[in-house]
């Protein structure tokens, strides 16, 4: 027996020491050298709300994915159509989500659906209505391929948000979907939320277009815009005044090259002025694209457009092989750097808009922090002191079971990586009452037992047996409920359930195995006769 003491206790002690030892991070905020290289650094994390950061709920645009999916649809179907001799005139888009074609010789109706059918399954004739002779068609694409580019439109936002937020070198952010179109994201510890915002909300598409020197930018100013052609401008701000100007371009509609070839994207510092831009370059099939449009387009300008702002329209030389462009503007160092960390995580499909943003101070997290350690010393100590009282030496016992139970606690949350919130304090008092009640259920049946005229051993057997399914029924169910809290729950709630969770687990082991390992101690070791409980 004796050395089965031995062991459960070993047991106990290791468990407690790794606790402690990766809990000592937090604790002490200056480590020696030798504990920096080996042995946990890692701290408790704080949540939101305690270490304070920003809160934003997103809302993806999908029906815009939608649009951008019908247009490259058109343009696909406009060539197919050319390629196979289908004559036709007037393809529009029609209130975003309608194609309108007229087919000008009614004969090839039959070809014209065939390959509408046999290519383009996701679109479909709805209507058709004759003018002039003309037959004038509508097609739209089906609701099932609609819902499908919606919901991976909200996917691919949430993974492209997701590797753009790591890249800025957020820890623990909480990025996580809302209902079919919404995102919410947790950012705690950022100071800068502007930065953080522009980083999150551009949508980063990045296209080539050649500029249209053929047509007057002053005649299609005054509206007298060219077909194939738009006006795009080009918009910088002044670092010295603050002042912005735009200057307006006409580029050819077509989208030469985009974003997607993109291999990678970096910062550099240009030699002569020292200023930063972007280097981007290209994977093998962007590169040979690059290649081809350049040695196509020799002293043209080739505009570099994102997301609707030109940012260069430089001419070009020569062709450019390599597969290697820059990027360069007025930029400051950040925003050279968040650009790069926009363009390697990719374009989101579809423009966001914030539908709610909060910003939570470090002054208020550390005011909650501080209130909520002063809450559990006050009521630990207060615990603690009932418990030396009302049961004497079993209290202290008890108390020293308390101490072992919340540093294994939060230790464990070190190990885990686990998230404290201010809920989650909340959820460590609770989990101090409980293991409280398991230890007075246990000196309530030792008493009984003591009362009925047995020996201090027989008592702490039978009173650990009786009172054990009692706080194992109590604790297991209490656990299955914080199980599911923390499967559901987001944010707060699952704060509290992480605290709870871990609580539970630690107070039944500490409750029922590392108390009886010290009466046991006590009982066979040191030969105590009469237990003062």
């Amino acid at each position: 027996m004796f050395k089965n003491i031995k062991f459960r206790a070993a047991v106990a002690t290791l468990v407690f020491l790794a606790a402690l030892f990766y809990l000592i991070p937090t604790l002490l905020p200056n480590l020696p050298d030798f504990w920096e290289e080996k042995l946990p650094k890692d701290k408790i994390h704080l949540g939101l709300d305690l270490q304070g950061g920003m809160h934003l709920v997103l809302e993806v645009d999908a029906d815009k994915a939608v649009e951008a999916t019908l247009e490259r649809l058109a343009n696909n179907f406009k060539e197919t159509l050319m390629d196979n001799k289908i004559r036709f005139r007037k393809m529009d888009r029609d209130s975003g989500k309608t194609i309108t074609l007229e087919l000008t010789d009614p004969g090839q109706r039959d070809a014209f659906d065939k390959i509408l059918k046999n290519h383009y399954p996701d679109l479909s004739s709805t209507r058709s209505e004759t003018i002039e002779g003309r037959e004038k068609l509508y097609l739209e694409m089906n609701k099932k391929r609609m819902d499908e580019i919606k919901k991976m439109a909200v996917e691919q936002s949430l993974e492209t948000i997701r590797n753009r937020v790591d890249q800025f070198g957020i820890s623990e952010p909480e990025i996580i979907p809302q209902g079919d179109d919404r995102i919410l994201i947790q950012l705690p510890g950022i100071a800068d939320t502007r930065r953080a915002k522009n980083l999150i909300g551009k949508t980063a598409l990045l296209e080539f277009k050649l500029v249209d020197d053929e047509h007057s930018l002053e005649e299609a100013l005054r509206g007298n815009i060219p077909e194939g052609t738009e006006i795009v401008y080009g918009s910088h701000v002044d670092r010295e005044t603050g002042r912005q100007t735009s200057s307006p371009y006409l580029l050819k509609s077509k989208t030469l090259l985009t974003g997607d070839s993109l291999e990678s994207a970096k910062v550099q510092i240009g030699d002569r002025l020292g200023k930063p831009h972007v280097s981007i370059r290209f994977n093998s099939q962007g590169a040979n694209d690059f290649e081809r449009i350049t040695g196509e387009n020799v002293k043209k300008q080739l505009a570099i457009v994102l997301d609707g702002n030109v940012y260069s329209a430089p001419v070009i030389q020569e062709r450019i092989s390599g597969g290697q462009a820059q990027i360069s503007g007025a930029f400051t160092m950040d925003e050279a750097r968040d650009l790069a960390i926009v363009l390697r995580a990719g374009a989101l499909p579809a423009p966001v808009t914030i539908l709610e943003e909060r910003t939570i101070g470090p002054s208020l997290g550390q005011d909650s922090i501080n209130k909520g350690i002063w809450s559990c010393i006050v009521g630990g100590i207060l615990v603690a002191i009932f418990m030396a009282i009302y049961y004497r030496f079993s209290g202290i016992i008890a108390d020293i079971a308390l101490g072992i139970n919340l540093v294994r606690l939060l230790g464990i949350m070190v190990i885990f990586g686990a998230t404290l919130m201010l809920p989650g304090i909340s959820g460590i008092v609770l989990t101090i009452w409980m293991a409280v009640d398991a230890n007075v259920l246990i000196c309530e049946r030792i008493r009984e037992e003591l009362r009925s005229g047995k020996t201090a051993r027989a008592s702490v057997e039978a009173g650990y047996a009786k009172a054990f399914l009692t706080i194992f029924d109590a604790n297991i169910t209490t656990l299955i409920a914080a199980l599911f809290l923390f499967g559901f729950g987001t944010g707060p709630v699952k704060g509290f359930a992480v605290t709870l969770t871990i609580g539970i687990v630690v107070s039944m082991y500490t409750a029922v195995f590392v108390t009886r390992i010290i009466y046991d101690y006590l009982i066979w070791n040191r030969k105590m006769t009469r237990l003062s409980i």
